[in-house]
């Protein structure tokens, strides 16, 4: 075996690497760089800028994680919109549920969804579901002129650097609370709270700024930065740490369960300090 590596730098005093057999794609799309690589632990890989987004071996716990907790939340999750998750796993979660009617995905670079149907069908599999509209556009943009409101909003966007930066803002998510209905939840992938404390803390407190309920929970995504990921919901009614939907899905997943919906809103002591500040 040829000795190529993939490395990902993530502070100026840490970086990872994984051994690849194969670079099956790069280009660079109008917004970023993209390629697919074959690893030799995790399976073929989509990164974004030199930054791995998901990989065979651990994607499902990021999408069943991302999808099913916020899903599983509210009572009839009916109008869903995904802004970001072009590799569509969230998607793939999303059309599981029985009570959803129409989702709407948003995704502001094409490319990233043709890849992702090529390289990753199984991860894509849902783009063909007649629920599913997909939009490519800009997500930020998107919502100041939405054309319906909805139950869920789920927002799968890359780390806040460069373009994404403003999907983490107050303004944001202050346009999500008008674009739902009066028991509406949002659910964004708000980072690590042991390598990017700065900007977990600041995108609960942006939310917090908006929302009357405002919760996290954890994850461990093995080909993320180390420790545990977080996710962090905005509620306008509904405690999301309580599975309220009458009909829930559960069964049929590889990571989510009942017992670990309710367990991974359990916070290490340092993330409830970095949350009440």
């Amino acid at each position: 075996m040829q000795d190529y590596w993939f490395y990902e730098k993530h502070t100026e005093g840490y970086e990872v690497r994984w051994r690849i057999t194969e670079i099956l794609h790069q280009e660079a799309t109008p917004y970023q760089k993209l390629a697919v690589i074959e690893t030799v632990e995790w399976g073929r890989a989509l990164i974004l800028d030199g930054v791995l987004q998901i990989a065979d071996k651990d994607e499902y716990i990021y999408h069943e994680m991302i999808t099913h907790v916020t899903m599983n939340g509210h009572p009839h999750p009916q109008d869903m919109l995904i802004i970001g998750g072009g590799d569509g796993g969230a998607l793939r979660e999303a059309v599981k549920h029985p009570d959803l009617r129409h989702l709407d995905l948003v995704e502001i670079d094409r490319r990233v969804a043709e890849i992702s149907q090529q390289y990753f069908p199984r991860v894509s599999c849902a783009f063909a579901d007649p629920r599913v509209n997909v939009h490519f556009a800009d997500g930020f943009d998107y919502i100041k002129a939405p054309v319906r409101q909805y139950d869920l909003v789920i927002v799968d966007s890359s780390d806040p650097v460069g373009p994404s930066i403003k999907l983490f803002s107050e303004e944001f998510y202050r346009d999500l609370h008008q674009i739902l209905r009066p028991d509406g939840m949002v659910v964004v992938q708000s980072e690590s709270p042991v390598f990017y404390a700065d900007q977990f803390a600041a995108c609960h407190a942006n939310l917090r700024q908006v929302f009357p309920i405002v919760e996290v929970y954890l994850a461990p995504i093995a080909t993320y930065v180390s420790g545990p990921w977080s996710f962090t919901i905005g509620s306008k009614r509904y405690d999301p740490r309580t599975i309220n939907n009458e009909q829930p899905v559960t069964t049929g997943l590889q990571y989510y369960t009942e017992e670990l919906h309710r367990a991974a809103f359990c916070l290490p002591g340092f993330v409830r300090e970095l949350i009440l500040k």
